[in-house]
Formats: C-alpha cells, sequence, structure tokens
C-alpha cells in the first residue's frame, strides 16, 4: 500500500535544496553570493526568494522557494481539471533561472514542486512536477550531451521508458509556437505525476531536483571564460528576448503563480537584466549564430550522440 502523501517532508526536502544550489551556484561565481529575501502571501502561504546580481559569472540568478496555500484555485489550474473546483490547496517547491554574463555559458531553468488539493478528504488530489532545460547561444555538442545523459541518468532508475517521454515533453513544452521555434536543447519535463505513488514518485522529484547541478556546473566552469565581444554580447541580448517571451506568453507556471495572487517580484525572477529586440532579424549564413538555428534549436537525441571535444 503506498504512503500517503506528506506535503512536510517535501517541503523540507526542497528548502535544503535551495539552500545547496545557492552554495554550488556561489562557489561557481567565486564574486558575489545571494541575497535573500523572504515574502508573505496575503492569500495564504510565503516563501523566500534568493536572488544574486552582477556576479562575476551570473549577471543575474534567481533561485526561489514558495509554499502557499489557498481555497479556490485560478483558471490556468482548474481548465484541464473540473474535480479540483472548490478545493482547498497548496502547492511547494523550487524554481530557478539562472542568466550568465558570458554569451558562451548557456542560460539554464529547473523547478520542482509538489501539489495538492482536498488534503483533508478522504481522497486528495496530488501530484509531483518540474524539471530543467538548457538554453545556449552559441552551442556544443559536448555540453548538449552531458546535460542530457545527466537528466537520462536521475530517471533511469524509475522506469525504462521515463527519459524519453520526459525529454520529448519537455521538447514539446519549451517550445514558442509563435515562433514556430524551441526556447533551447530541452532536458526533462513532467507534470501531474502520481503514477509511481507517492513514496517513489517523490524519489524521482528528488533525483531531478538533485540532479541539476551535477549537469550544469560543469558546463559553466568549461564555458565561463571563453573570450567574447560585443558581436557575441548582441546577440546573447536577443536570443535573450525569446526567453522573455515564453515566459510572458506561454509558461504555466508563470500564469498559476500571478493569476494566483502570487508575489509578481519572485514570480518575474526569471526574467533577464538586459535584453533587445530586433525587427526581423536573421542570423548571416553559416555564422556561428546561424550554427544555432541549424544545429541546436532543432530536437535531437543528444544522450545518444558522442560527445565532441570541446
Amino acid at each position: 500500500m503506498s504512503a500517503a502523501p506528506t506535503l512536510s517532508v517535501v517541503r523540507d526536502y526542497l528548502l535544503g535544496l535551495q539552500d545547496s544550489i545557492c552554495a554550488a551556484l556561489e562557489a561557481e561565481d567565486g564574486e558575489k553570493t545571494f541575497q535573500t529575501d523572504a515574502w508573505t502571501r496575503a492569500e495564504g502561504g510565503g516563501g523566500r526568494t534568493r536572488i544574486l546580481t552582477e556576479g562575476a559569472v551570473f549577471e543575474k540568478a534567481g533561485v526561489a522557494f514558495s509554499h502557499v496555500h489557498g481555497t479556490k484555485l485560478p483558471p490556468s489550474a482548474t481548465a484541464h481539471r473540473p474535480e479540483l473546483v472548490g478545493k482547498a490547496w497548496e502547492a511547494v517547491g523550487v524554481s530557478l533561472v539562472l542568466h550568465p554574463r558570458n554569451p558562451y555559458v548557456p542560460t539554464s531553468h529547473a523547478n520542482v514542486r509538489f501539489f495538492i488539493a482536498g488534503a483533508d478528504t478522504p481522497n486528495p488530489v496530488w501530484w509531483f512536477g518540474g524539471g530543467f532545460d538548457l538554453t545556449p547561444y552559441y552551442g556544443f555538442e559536448d555540453d548538449a550531451a552531458h546535460w542530457h545523459r545527466t537528466a537520462r541518468a536521475a530517471v533511469a532508475p524509475f522506469g525504462t521508458g521515463l527519459h524519453a517521454r520526459f525529454k520529448t515533453w519537455c521538447d514539446d513544452y519549451f517550445f514558442l509556437k509563435h515562433r514556430q521555434e524551441p526556447r533551447g536543447v530541452g532536458g526533462l519535463f513532467f507534470d501531474d505525476f502520481s503514477e509511481l505513488g507517492f513514496e517513489q514518485s517523490f524519489a524521482l522529484l528528488r533525483a531531478v531536483g538533485s540532479s541539476f547541478v551535477p549537469a550544469y556546473q560543469p558546463i559553466v566552469a568549461r564555458r565561463k571564460a571563453t573570450p567574447y565581444g560585443e558581436r557575441e554580447r548582441q546577440f546573447q541580448l536577443y536570443r535573450r528576448g525569446r526567453y522573455v517571451e515564453f515566459n510572458l506568453v506561454w509558461d504555466r507556471g508563470t500564469l498559476f503563480g500571478l493569476q494566483s495572487g502570487g508575489r509578481t517580484e519572485s514570480i518575474l525572477m526569471s526574467l533577464p537584466p538586459l535584453v533587445r529586440w530586433d525587427y526581423d532579424w536573421k542570423p548571416t549564413p553559416g555564422s556561428p549564430e546561424a550554427r544555432l538555428y541549424d544545429v541546436f534549436l532543432k530536437p535531437r537525441d543528444w544522450a545518444n550522440e558522442p560527445a565532441a571535444s570541446p
């Protein structure tokens, strides 16, 4: 018989995860530290947002923990789950977005979360969700292969089909429909996940959350000292525009946070500090910028490809 869902143990893990990720990022940056902003939500709950700005490596890095609750869910949560209408709910999670200074270091996003509605009823509705994805500006095959192999290893103990399923889910989710373009090289994404029962579904969440640093930190270490100039910087700012478009137009987490009365500053911490849009810009064929589109912004089975030399 599967264990009953227990929010407190998930909360404890997520608080520790926020601590460990921030410590790893501070060590990699080597210059700045995270500032903590604790907040409360009038409708119930609160969190602690941690922000590092103008570091040697990270121009802006945000790692946020939240635990919020309420008596009525927003439309974004009940549109496909009518059984949730009218139920009291709680949501707890860690979300992070990292915007490096060097254009050769990819932007990255990760989140892990737990949701429960009707906890005081005989049959509560609960699930886990999360994942991580990578958004390079100048791609490297060995970085993409390492990223996806780490993702595959994280979920491998929980079922042979999960990696392929979660990778495809990530490719489909982080896609800018109005641009007909992927946001990056993908990774893992899952939502509404409870099929393994609470204990094993929670173990899966921990495996994903705890594999983010091993997936990302080696890439940062390899690329953070790469020389770059104004051309690369301007392309980075242009591509950051795509990140903003996705988060404000398509991201379910952003919509849920805003519609549920969440803290706007913490929800929008994912946005980069600087960005630009250029009308109908296209890269020069054969250029390093065009290579991002031609090689990396296409779904590939990165985990099974041989890694190239840096």
